[in-house]
Protein backbone atom coordinates (compact mmCIF):
# COMPACT_ATOMS: atom_id res chain seq x y z
CA UNK A 1 0.00 0.00 0.00
CA UNK A 2 1.45 3.40 -0.93
CA UNK A 3 -0.73 5.18 1.49
CA UNK A 4 1.48 6.43 4.63
CA UNK A 5 1.19 8.86 7.59
CA UNK A 6 2.46 10.81 10.22
CA UNK A 7 0.71 11.66 13.60
CA UNK A 8 1.78 15.01 14.95
CA UNK A 9 0.47 15.73 18.58
CA UNK A 10 0.14 19.76 18.20
CA UNK A 11 -1.31 22.83 20.27
CA UNK A 12 -2.65 23.23 24.01
CA UNK A 13 -5.08 20.21 23.78
CA UNK A 14 -2.84 17.96 21.94
CA UNK A 15 -4.59 17.69 19.24
CA UNK A 16 -3.99 14.87 16.30
CA UNK A 17 -2.61 16.49 12.89
CA UNK A 18 -2.03 13.89 10.67
CA UNK A 19 0.47 14.51 7.49
CA UNK A 20 -0.96 11.55 4.80
CA UNK A 21 0.84 10.97 1.81
CA UNK A 22 1.66 8.57 -1.11
CA UNK A 23 5.11 7.23 -0.80
CA UNK A 24 5.25 6.31 -4.31
CA UNK A 25 3.99 10.29 -5.32
CA UNK A 26 5.31 12.12 -2.70
CA UNK A 27 1.94 14.19 -3.18
CA UNK A 28 0.61 15.31 0.52
CA UNK A 29 -2.51 16.68 2.83
CA UNK A 30 -2.63 17.40 5.75
CA UNK A 31 -5.89 16.85 8.04
CA UNK A 32 -6.74 19.30 10.43
CA UNK A 33 -3.13 21.92 10.94
CA UNK A 34 -4.18 22.12 14.68
CA UNK A 35 -0.74 24.24 15.39
CA UNK A 36 2.52 25.38 15.08
CA UNK A 37 3.10 25.50 11.12
CA UNK A 38 7.27 24.95 11.84
CA UNK A 39 6.76 21.64 12.68
CA UNK A 40 4.31 20.88 10.55
CA UNK A 41 6.32 22.43 7.40
CA UNK A 42 9.30 21.00 8.82
CA UNK A 43 7.99 17.19 8.60
CA UNK A 44 6.83 17.86 4.87
CA UNK A 45 10.40 18.75 4.04
CA UNK A 46 12.04 15.86 6.10
CA UNK A 47 10.42 13.11 3.90
CA UNK A 48 10.44 15.82 0.33
CA UNK A 49 6.12 16.11 0.05
CA UNK A 50 4.28 18.01 -1.81
CA UNK A 51 1.56 19.26 0.17
CA UNK A 52 -2.00 19.18 -2.36
CA UNK A 53 -4.20 20.72 -0.11
CA UNK A 54 -5.59 20.86 3.69
CA UNK A 55 -8.52 19.02 4.99
CA UNK A 56 -10.73 19.93 7.73
CA UNK A 57 -12.37 17.28 9.93
CA UNK A 58 -14.21 20.33 11.60
CA UNK A 59 -13.42 24.22 12.75
CA UNK A 60 -12.88 24.25 15.93
CA UNK A 61 -10.17 26.08 17.06
CA UNK A 62 -7.63 23.53 17.95
CA UNK A 63 -7.87 21.80 14.66
CA UNK A 64 -7.21 25.47 12.74
CA UNK A 65 -4.46 27.00 15.05
CA UNK A 66 -2.28 26.64 11.81
CA UNK A 67 -4.46 26.60 9.03
CA UNK A 68 -4.04 30.46 7.39
CA UNK A 69 -0.14 30.20 7.64
CA UNK A 70 0.01 26.63 5.70
CA UNK A 71 -2.48 27.64 3.33
CA UNK A 72 -0.87 30.97 2.52
CA UNK A 73 2.77 29.68 2.34
CA UNK A 74 2.11 26.85 0.65
CA UNK A 75 -0.72 28.22 -1.89
CA UNK A 76 -2.61 25.03 -1.29
CA UNK A 77 -6.81 24.69 -1.42
CA UNK A 78 -8.63 23.92 2.21
CA UNK A 79 -12.07 21.33 1.62
CA UNK A 80 -14.47 21.81 4.78
CA UNK A 81 -17.83 20.89 5.21
CA UNK A 82 -20.77 23.14 4.55
CA UNK A 83 -21.73 23.92 8.03
CA UNK A 84 -18.84 25.22 9.22
CA UNK A 85 -17.36 26.86 6.43
CA UNK A 86 -18.17 29.91 8.69
CA UNK A 87 -16.80 28.38 11.85
CA UNK A 88 -13.32 29.02 10.69
CA UNK A 89 -13.92 32.90 10.34
CA UNK A 90 -15.53 33.36 13.82
CA UNK A 91 -13.42 33.18 16.36
CA UNK A 92 -16.11 33.22 19.32
CA UNK A 93 -17.92 30.12 17.88
CA UNK A 94 -14.38 28.31 17.00
CA UNK A 95 -14.06 28.78 20.55
CA UNK A 96 -10.46 30.72 19.35
CA UNK A 97 -11.30 33.44 21.51
CA UNK A 98 -11.81 31.74 24.73
CA UNK A 99 -8.51 30.09 24.42
CA UNK A 100 -6.58 33.67 24.32
CA UNK A 101 -5.53 33.39 20.95
CA UNK A 102 -8.00 34.39 18.23
CA UNK A 103 -8.29 33.01 15.21
CA UNK A 104 -10.17 33.93 11.85
CA UNK A 105 -9.25 32.23 8.59
CA UNK A 106 -10.63 32.86 5.10
CA UNK A 107 -13.47 30.93 3.56
CA UNK A 108 -12.29 27.25 2.42
CA UNK A 109 -11.59 26.85 -1.22
CA UNK A 110 -14.24 23.62 -1.80
CA UNK A 111 -17.18 22.61 0.28
CA UNK A 112 -16.63 18.71 0.70
CA UNK A 113 -20.09 16.59 0.14
CA UNK A 114 -21.16 13.09 1.12
CA UNK A 115 -19.68 10.29 -1.04
CA UNK A 116 -17.03 13.16 -2.67
CA UNK A 117 -14.11 11.39 -4.05
CA UNK A 118 -10.89 13.11 -3.37
CA UNK A 119 -7.76 11.85 -4.41
CA UNK A 120 -4.61 12.61 -3.75
CA UNK A 121 -1.60 10.86 -6.08
CA UNK A 122 -2.49 7.12 -6.42
CA UNK A 123 -4.62 7.58 -3.45
CA UNK A 124 -8.91 7.67 -3.24
CA UNK A 125 -10.56 9.09 -0.21
CA UNK A 126 -14.17 9.08 -0.29
CA UNK A 127 -16.25 12.26 1.95
CA UNK A 128 -18.75 11.14 4.37
CA UNK A 129 -20.36 13.86 6.41
CA UNK A 130 -21.13 13.51 10.12
CA UNK A 131 -22.49 16.12 11.85
CA UNK A 132 -23.34 16.58 15.67
CA UNK A 133 -19.87 17.35 17.39
CA UNK A 134 -20.21 20.88 14.93
CA UNK A 135 -22.84 21.18 12.34
CA UNK A 136 -20.54 20.24 9.39
CA UNK A 137 -17.92 17.50 10.74
CA UNK A 138 -16.60 15.73 8.13
CA UNK A 139 -14.69 12.05 8.45
CA UNK A 140 -12.76 11.04 5.30
CA UNK A 141 -12.41 7.54 4.38
CA UNK A 142 -9.71 5.13 1.88
CA UNK A 143 -7.35 3.15 2.34
CA UNK A 144 -8.27 1.54 5.02
CA UNK A 145 -8.60 4.21 7.48
CA UNK A 146 -10.85 7.07 8.38
CA UNK A 147 -10.02 10.21 9.57
CA UNK A 148 -12.68 10.75 12.40
CA UNK A 149 -11.71 14.28 14.32
CA UNK A 150 -13.72 14.44 17.11
CA UNK A 151 -16.77 12.52 15.99
CA UNK A 152 -15.36 9.06 16.86
CA UNK A 153 -12.47 8.43 19.74
CA UNK A 154 -11.54 5.34 21.26
CA UNK A 155 -13.81 3.94 23.03
CA UNK A 156 -15.79 7.62 23.25
CA UNK A 157 -17.57 10.31 21.42
CA UNK A 158 -17.05 13.80 20.63
CA UNK A 159 -18.56 16.30 23.11
CA UNK A 160 -22.00 17.91 22.30
CA UNK A 161 -22.40 20.97 24.47
CA UNK A 162 -20.09 23.68 21.95
CA UNK A 163 -22.11 25.72 19.49
CA UNK A 164 -24.31 23.80 17.26
CA UNK A 165 -23.47 20.34 18.78
CA UNK A 166 -26.21 17.59 18.59
CA UNK A 167 -25.66 14.28 21.15
CA UNK A 168 -28.72 12.53 19.13
CA UNK A 169 -27.45 13.95 15.99
CA UNK A 170 -23.81 12.60 16.97
CA UNK A 171 -24.72 9.36 17.65
CA UNK A 172 -26.53 9.09 14.26
CA UNK A 173 -23.80 10.06 12.50
CA UNK A 174 -21.47 7.73 14.25
CA UNK A 175 -23.90 4.70 14.03
CA UNK A 176 -25.75 5.33 10.14
CA UNK A 177 -22.04 6.46 8.87
CA UNK A 178 -19.19 4.80 10.31
CA UNK A 179 -20.65 1.44 12.09
CA UNK A 180 -21.31 0.37 8.72
CA UNK A 181 -17.66 0.48 7.42
CA UNK A 182 -15.12 -2.94 7.42
CA UNK A 183 -14.50 -3.92 10.73
CA UNK A 184 -10.87 -3.73 10.17
CA UNK A 185 -10.39 0.41 9.34
CA UNK A 186 -8.46 2.19 11.18
CA UNK A 187 -10.24 4.76 13.28
CA UNK A 188 -7.25 8.10 13.07
CA UNK A 189 -9.07 10.41 15.49
CA UNK A 190 -8.37 13.87 16.31
CA UNK A 191 -7.16 13.59 19.82
CA UNK A 192 -6.06 10.39 21.68
CA UNK A 193 -5.10 6.99 20.37
CA UNK A 194 -6.02 5.12 17.33
CA UNK A 195 -9.00 2.21 17.27
CA UNK A 196 -10.65 0.43 14.84
CA UNK A 197 -13.98 0.33 13.12
CA UNK A 198 -14.91 -3.24 15.38
CA UNK A 199 -13.37 -2.65 18.49
CA UNK A 200 -15.56 0.77 18.52
CA UNK A 201 -18.51 -1.53 17.36
CA UNK A 202 -17.90 -3.93 20.29
CA UNK A 203 -16.76 -1.94 23.33
CA UNK A 204 -17.67 1.93 22.80
CA UNK A 205 -20.45 2.51 25.58
CA UNK A 206 -21.37 5.43 23.97
CA UNK A 207 -22.78 3.67 21.25
CA UNK A 208 -26.34 3.07 21.95
CA UNK A 209 -28.09 -0.48 21.51
CA UNK A 210 -24.69 -1.80 20.06
CA UNK A 211 -24.01 -3.42 16.68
Amino acid sequence: MSMKYMTMMLGPVMTNCYIVYDSETKDAMVVDPAWDYDKINQALEDHQLHLKFIFQTHGHADHIGALQELRNRKNVPVYIGEGDKDLISNSRNNLSLFMGHPIECASPDYIAHEGDTITLGNLSFTVIETPGHTPGGLCLYGEGVVFSGDTLFRYSVGRTDLYGGSSRTLISSINDKLMGLPDDTVVLPGHGPESTIGEERRGNPFLYGGW
